[in-house]
This record gives structure tokens, sequence and C-alpha cells, in this order.
């Protein structure tokens, strides 16, 4: 997570870091070559632990480590996951010896994500809130909005406001060269693919665009049920309306592929930060978005499109007149983009959030 890099390799002075992750990315069925059960010193204040979760040695290995620490801080990335799970639990019952719990939801809080499987994560926050009640618990939000996310769950909660701009250039890349007279609307989607990020909803609304369009779909599919239905509309897609997927990027891969691009689509059903969404800017990439993130303003003064009220309906609409703007107009709109990003970057004065943390407690 690019997110996470920047947490390593921004480390305030005095702060050391160790991190446990899987020894594989997102859903990979084979390991990173070489790193499993390792420890990798990724910088002088950062060690990195590639869990091999089926592996008894591997978790051995891991406990010895730890157990004769005392750690100031346990930073866990997620509300649900069971990385971040397994050492909350640990952390309460005394196993793990850690003074203080910082959780980042990335978003997990936001309506759009508790309205999936609710009924599940409603049973859930039943059984976890005394647990967190045994600890000294704050929580990261990366915007306002999910300040308020937030505190709508845990009403009593101490949250730490800290976004994510440390990894995001500083200066964006060149709007691409116009498109040629009559070429189709050129859409690309980059995300995981799940419900929140709202890809059925995407190809609905092209499903019944009259325009040419082209629409490419990048990024790793986190959820096999949801393609398979995100695969039956491709598969009947009208002829004026071309869709690939073109498999993963790797995260050097992303702005210059954004940058290839008239807009980009994410009628996301909510971002805590929406850190594809800023790449995109910083790649003078148009968004095409829902109203359901921090960036609203911004991605209307970057030449892009906030549909609102997120209907299908509504988004097809918008890409049919997206679709018959001129070359000259759509160039416009991704300069427009890259500026709208250098003002935002040029703004920023973010605080680490561990340094953040650090000073609170």
């Amino acid at each position: 997570m690019r997110s996470l890099a920047a947490v390593l390799d921004t480390l305030p002075d005095g702060v050391e870091l160790t991190l446990v992750t899987r020894d594989r990315d997102l859903g990979a069925t084979t390991p990173y070559p070489d790193l499993s059960s390792r420890w990798v010193q990724r910088n002088e204040q950062a060690s990195v632990f590639y869990l091999s979760t089926r592996s008894p040695q591997s978790w051995r290995r891991l406990r010895q480590q730890l157990r004769s620490t005392t750690f100031d801080l346990l930073y866990v990335n997620s509300l649900w996951s069971t990385f971040s799970l397994l050492p909350i639990l640990l952390s309460a019952v005394g196993l793990l010896r850690v003074r203080r719990v910082l959780i980042a939801p990335r978003g997990e809080l936001s309506p759009g994500a508790l309205r999936l499987k609710s009924l599940k994560k409603r049973l859930f926050l039943t059984v976890w809130r005394p647990v967190l009640r045994r600890l000294d618990v704050c929580w990261q939000a990366c915007s306002t909005l999910e300040r308020e996310d937030v505190l709508r769950t845990f009403p009593a909660a101490e949250v730490l406001l800290s976004g994510n701009g440390a990894s995001l250039p500083r200066i964006p890349m060149q709007a691409a060269a116009r498109n040629a007279p009559g070429s189709a609307l050129r859409l690309v989607f980059i995300s995981r693919i799940s419900p929140m990020k709202n890809l059925l909803m995407a190809l609905s609304a092209l499903s019944e665009v009259t325009e040419p369009v082209s629409f490419d779909i990048y990024g790793p599919v986190e959820d096999r049920d949801y393609w398979h239905r995100c695969r039956g509309l491709i598969d009947a897609m009208p002829a004026n309306v071309e869709v690939r997927y073109l498999g993963e990027l790797t995260p050097d891969q992303v702005r210059p592929t954004f940058n290839g691009y008239d807009a980009f689509l994410l009628p996301t059903l909510g971002e805590n930060f929406g850190h594809v969404i800023m790449e995109s800017l910083a790649a003078s990439c148009p968004v095409v978005c829902s109203d359901r993130t921090p960036w609203s303003e911004l991605i209307e003064s970057g030449g892009g499109i906030v549909v609102r009220p997120l209907a299908q309906e509504e988004l097809t609409a918008e890409l049919d007149r997206l679709a018959r703007t001129s070359p000259e107009a759509r160039f416009q709109a991704r300069r427009l983009a890259g500026e709208a990003f250098l003002k935002w970057r040029r703004s920023l004065s973010d605080v680490h959030v561990l340094e953040l943390a650090r000073s609170s407690s």
C-alpha cells in the first residue's frame, strides 16, 4: 500500500518501526521470492517481517522477536482485517505488550462501507467495543469526512487527522496531447475490484451510453463473485463501448497509465482519502466520481465530474455528455486536473501520523 510505504519512508526522528505483513500480495497464491519468514531492513528506522501465515515456524519466529519488546504504539491498518484483530486481541489479554493502539480504518466506517454486509459488521462492533475499551485506543482519519465517520460509530473516540500526501509527487505530469478529431472517449478504472469501488455501476452506466467509449480496467480482483457479475456486463456491452481488463499495475506504472486517458471513472461508495484520485489528478487525468469522497470541489475544479445523486441514470447521462465533448475540451480538462493537483499539493502541510500519535500520548 502506497500510504503505508510513505509512513515507513518518512519516519520522524526518534521513531523505530517494526512492520509485520503477509509474504504475498493481495489475492496472490505464491509468495514474494525469498522473503517468507524473513526480517528485512527497509531503512535505518524500519524493519519488515514477511509472515507466511500457514507456516508454524514463521509464527514462532515472529513471536520470539515480538515477545521481548514493549511497544509504545501498535498501529493497525484496518478495523476488520485479521492482521488488525489478532494483535489488538493479543494486546488486550497481555500477550503483546503495547502502551497504545492506533487504528487506521481506511474508509471502513463510511456509510457506504458499513452498508456492505451490514448485519455482520453490526454484530462484530457489538462484540469488539468492549475489547477496545480495555486499551488506550486512538484513530487515524485521513480527512475531516472520515473523522466524522469514526465519531459516528465511536462517539468518544480520539481521532488524529493525518492524510496521505507524502507518497504523492510535488509536480503533476504534463497533460497528454489532444485526441484526434472523432476519437472515442477513453476512460480508465484503476483500483481494487470490490463492491466498495462500484465497478458494477460503472459498467451498467456504460452499457446505456450511446456515444463511442473505450474503457480499460486495471486492478486486483478482490471479490471473485463480484467480478463474475462484472464480466457478465462486459460480455453484453453494445458495439459502441469497448471494455478491456488489463490486469494489475505496479505502483510506478499508475501515474503514467492515468496520463494516457481522458478521465478516471470511479463511482465509489466512499473513500476516506482516495489516494488513487490524487494519483489521477497528479497525472493530469480528470476524475468522474461520486460525491462520497473528500475531494468533490477539487475534482470539479480539476476538469472532472461529481455525479449527484449517485445513480446509474445520472452516470450514463454524464458519460454521454463527456463523450460528446471536443478533443480541445478534453485536453483543457486534463490541464485543469494537473493545475488543481498542483494547487492542492502546494497547500499541503501534513504532519506525520506517528508524530501526531507521539505528541498526543
